[in-house]
């Protein structure tokens, strides 16, 4: 039987292959923490192994990190998927089954905001769907209270703001 680290690791790879989009933090911890797999602290170091060991790829914003596999994440998987027993393999299925479109749509829907050389503050707000950007918007604010703010109705509105363009640059 393979260590639990080993089985974390790999279940982990197995996940991020599986979904066929990034994952955040929070979705991979939460698939080990309701299935009461492992605690936070463990999961937190697994994938900072992960990280390390270049088997998956961090990408970061200011609110939340993404997670992808690599081409040595899925040649490492290749090795040992048979390491991840038929249960994780349906705990894995069910997950995602029961959440893809929730964590799908977690995804799809991207802010961050970053300073520029001119001090002032560039806004990114993102629609994505199957791996295409449908929206990418781009805007220059004057302080990081505005980014933020811009950054949290983006989450919550990017739906009607996309109507509403739309509707406005087709007529």
């Amino acid at each position: 039987m393979a260590e639990p680290f080993t089985i974390y690791k790999l279940t982990i790879l197995n996940m991020l292959d599986k979904a066929g989009f990034p994952l955040t933090n929070t979705q991979i911890s939460n698939f080990f923490l309701e299935l009461e797999y492992t605690d936070y602290f463990r999961v937190q170091q697994v994938i900072g192994d992960l990280v390390d060991a270049d088997l998956i790829l961090a990408e970061s914003t200011h609110s939340n990190t993404q997670y992808t596999i690599t081409a040595a994440g899925r040649e490492t998987l290749g090795f040992f998927k048979d390491k991840i027993t038929d249960a994780i393999e349906a705990d894995i299925y069910k997950y995602f089954e029961k959440n893809k479109m929730v964590l799908r749509k977690e995804n799809a829907i991207l802010a961050d905001y970053y300073r520029t050389p001119n001090h002032d503050y560039a806004v990114r707000c993102q629609v994505k769907s199957e791996g295409n950007t449908v929206v990418d918007l781009t805007l220059s604010v004057k302080n990081k209270d505005q980014a933020e703010a811009i950054c949290n109705n983006w989450k919550k509105e990017n739906e009607d703001i996309y109507a509403y363009l739309m509707d406005h640059l087709l007529k």
